[in-house]
């Protein structure tokens, strides 16, 4: 399966012709308004920072009356979900959580919602089944319960040319203030890496669809394994105090990650992209598996020890400027100058 996965992306992204102006791919998905940091309802005032949902850059953690944190978040797929819905449904959990561990959170019950799916027709009945396979295998590899051990269903007769939606609600635990992380870049100067693969795929992301227009492709790299085994990774740099911000590769691709990092305390980044991939993929591809970290200068010969007992691949991508975005030693301007509201 993972061999035709990756000829499929490797067919998808060939067909394309690498362009070969980086600044010309940004200021088009600038104004995507789905990667702006601004979404509580598509309220763009300044009141508060959100993003689009999917990817929050909010915490979600709540203090509760006894003293306990708790973390909940919600998030929706669609894209090919009639197609695959299980490989949609573990994608899709995978994402939930990815966000939440980065923040030291711990991953506890999950509850899904499909929407614009008919129970009573045998197709609706394919991808209702498929889904929950998806979400016990998920379940299971993450150590979380799954609330009602059912999925709710919803679905109206003029909906039916609607795509179906699966809708998942997570929610963690944080066992003590000083687990938390956010993802936000700390300090000019810190270290930047990037832990997992990267790929040569622009699958489902907003680059082939915005920048491209091109609406159908296969799903993102993924595997659930590697979701899992990030996990455990995340809460042992958290334990032993090896990062200083974290975040999932997430909407938008790398880029878009580090913007969303930069921005809350106006500090750029200066990195340098892969020569064996193509930049486009490099930088706006959305496949699954990596994460970003801002590492400290005393913190570094720590944390590359522990990740290269990991066995899971990781590279220096730069590092937290004062303010400047660079990439390949070009300047793109300054993050404070950058607009992502749609």
């Amino acid at each position: 399966m993972e061999n035709l996965e990756q000829t499929n992306q490797a067919f998808m992204i060939n067909q394309l012709e690498e362009p070969k102006d980086i600044q010309d791919i940004i200021f088009n998905l600038m104004v995507n308004p789905n990667l702006a940091p601004i979404n509580y309802f598509n309220d763009f005032s300044n009141q508060e920072e959100l993003s689009n949902d999917g990817e929050s850059d909010d915490s979600g953690i709540f203090v509760n009356d006894n003293g306990t944190l708790t973390t909940m978040t919600t998030h929706a797929y669609h894209h090919k979900l009639a197609e695959d819905p299980k490989l949609a449904t573990e994608i899709l959990i995978s994402r939930a959580f990815r966000k939440m561990v980065c923040f030291g959170a711990k991953p506890q019950a999950l509850s899904a919602f499909l929407y614009h799916i008919d129970i009573a027709n045998p197709n609706g009945q394919l991808i209702a089944s498929e889904a929950k396979k998806g979400i016990d295998l998920a379940a299971e590899k993450f150590g979380v319960k799954v609330a009602d051990r059912k999925i709710r269903f919803d679905h109206f007769e003029e909906s039916k040319h609607t795509a179906p939606t699966l809708i998942v609600t997570a929610i963690g635990t944080v066992s003590s203030k000083d687990d938390l992380l956010t993802h936000q870049f700390k300090s000019k100067g810190n270290n930047l890496f990037v832990i997992g693969k990267s790929h040569e795929d622009i699958n489902a992301s907003e680059y082939l669809q915005f920048y491209h227009r091109i609406k159908e492709s296969s799903f993102p790299v993924f595997n659930l394994d590697v979701e899992a085994k990030l996990h455990d990774i995340m809460e042992n740099l958290i334990k032993e105090q090896l990062i200083s911000s974290a975040s999932p590769v997430g909407r938008g691709g790398l880029f878009f990650s580090l913007l969303r990092a930069g921005m809350p305390s106006n500090l750029g980044f200066d990195i340098t992209t892969d020569a064996e991939i193509r930049s486009d993929a490099f930088l706006f591809g959305e496949s699954m598996g990596r994460l970003l970290v801002g590492v400290e200068d005393d913190k570094v010969v720590d944390f590359v020890d522990y990740m290269q007992t990991t066995d899971m691949p990781f590279f220096t991508l730069g590092h937290i400027t004062k303010g400047e975005i660079r990439i390949d030693d070009e300047s793109y301007g300054f993050i404070d100058k950058m607009n992502l509201v749609g």
